[in-house]
């Protein structure tokens, strides 16, 4: 199962059973779980269920499936039954035990896959004139500039200003990105950094980008005011359009017209002024299908905006030498940008940017959550050429030095306290680091130097006198 069906499918088996009736009554919903959350045996269990008139018995089941695959036939009923597409009816006077298919579910897949009904599910073509300037290329821009906006915005949250150059996501995106954890507030004048989860967000293929925002957007709905499920549903009817076609506004419920402007804002459908219709982008027609969306970071995700001769490549661009000298070709602002989380660049050319990888540069990724594995992952993936010829791909000094400024940090962490030192009598030390310890603000002891280092005093302060009064 792909990266961005798997978060989708562990959000969706969370949902209690009501819901997935509710979403099961669009055909376009029903549709998107089956083509992109089901394995090939359980899709062959749907269909060959879809039209039987009568319950399937288990033991008819079993001659479906070759004795050997007993595992494979357990694995696809547990996810029918999670995603609520199957009941199960236990042996009884009526019958052996049994599979059927939900109702809501069955009655829909069956209109999605033969056409049928005024339900809509699939998005209505506009009747408007559709304005010629708006076509494919014009929407691949669009979503380009807006999703690189947001990745911009994570990278550059600790990184230089200076790189920025792209659409700087609204305010709702920004509240949507700190809600997630994928960069983290540091104070009123601090500003906001990376999160380790945002550096692993950085790393995922585009599509996985865009369903780990959605499903943050899902997580935090009821902050938002907004109903899970039309949420939902109208991501999977994004996912069952067409791209270049223009989509009325007017049969959408209120909550989804109101999500116009906030997936605007992720580039996933453009929103022509003054108008009631709406052009789904090639982020959200893909959301539901195994076709790529635009180009993450692993893949050259911003190459468009490179030059020719640096965005030919997209294998690989990083050459770092045992000195630690690191060498990038490329011109892309958001691949740039993502090395300055974790290198000192120091000279920039028109296709490439060069610097090193500093104890500084390492620790200060280290400090916002950056793993050194994800560093040492980052290189690898990207790494050039003619270091992929060598075994290992990267120097060996360069990785286990990565580890050990890591191990470093970890080491080295200070603690702001008090330390208690002194002591007139053995048993005045040992009652009062016994209470530090029982109120949780023991750190550090020695008792064979009588001493130990708390977080706080106050409450220690006032033991230490009652002690004295007794």
């Amino acid at each position: 199962m792909p990266e961005s069906s798997l978060a989708s499918f562990e959000y969706l088996e969370k949902l209690p059973g009501v819901t997935f009736r509710r979403l099961y009554e669009q055909p376009s919903t029903a549709l998107a779980v089956f083509r992109r959350m089901l394995p090939h045996l359980a899709k062959c269990f749907v269909m060959g269920m879809l039209y039987m008139p009568k319950p399937l018995l288990l033991s008819e089941l079993d001659n479906w499936v070759r004795p050997g695959s007993k595992s494979e036939k357990g694995k696809a009923l547990a996810i029918l039954s999670r995603l609520h597409i199957v009941t199960s009816t236990a042996a009884s006077r009526d019958g052996p035990p049994a599979l059927n298919l939900t109702h809501n579910f069955a009655t829909s897949l069956r209109l999605a896959l033969t056409g049928g009904g005024d339900h809509g599910s699939f998005g209505i073509p506009s009747d408007s004139t559709q304005d010629s300037n708006i076509t494919v290329s014009f929407l691949d821009e669009y979503a380009t500039a807006q999703w690189e906006g947001i990745l911009h915005y994570v990278v550059n949250s600790t990184g230089d200003p200076s790189l920025l150059g792209a659409q700087y996501p609204s305010a709702n995106v920004r509240q949507l990105l700190q809600m997630g954890a994928l960069v983290d507030s540091k104070g009123k004048y601090s500003g906001v950094g990376i999160t380790q989860a945002g550096f692993s967000f950085l790393l995922q293929e585009a599509n996985a980008q865009v369903w780990t925002v959605l499903l943050l957007w899902l997580e935090h709905a009821e902050e938002l005011a907004m109903d899970h499920v039309d949420l939902l549903s109208f991501f999977f009817l994004l996912g069952s359009l067409e791209l270049g076609l223009a989509y009325s506004t007017t049969t959408l419920s209120t909550t989804q017209q109101s999500m116009l402007p906030i997936l605007a804002d992720f580039g996933l459908v453009y929103s022509p002024p003054s108008s009631s219709s709406f052009f789904p982008t090639r982020l959200a027609t893909t959301l539901t299908s195994s076709a790529s969306a635009l180009r993450s970071i692993a893949s050259g995700f911003s190459a468009a905006a490179a030059s020719p001769a640096s965005s030919g490549g997209t294998t690989g661009f990083i050459v770092i030498e045992t000195n630690y000298r690191l060498y990038a070709y490329t011109s892309s602002p958001l691949q740039i940008a993502v090395l300055a989380l974790f290198a000192k660049l120091s000279t920039r050319y028109p296709n490439m940017v060069s610097g090193r990888v500093t104890r500084d540069s390492v620790r200060g990724a280290i400090e916002h959550g950056i793993t050194a594995d994800q560093i040492i992952s980052y290189l690898t993936t990207h790494a050039h050429p003619q270091l992929r010829r060598k075994t290992p791909v990267l120097p060996p000094t360069v990785v286990d030095q990565i580890r050990l400024w890591q191990i470093e940090n970890e080491r080295m962490k200070a603690t702001a306290g008090f330390l208690f030192k002194d002591f007139a009598s053995l048993a005045e030390y040992e009652g009062c680091v016994r209470y530090a310890d029982e109120i949780g603000v023991l750190v550090w002891r020695s008792d064979a130097k009588r001493s130990f280092f708390v977080t706080k005093h106050e409450q220690l302060r006032d033991y230490i006198k009652s002690r004295k009064i007794k």
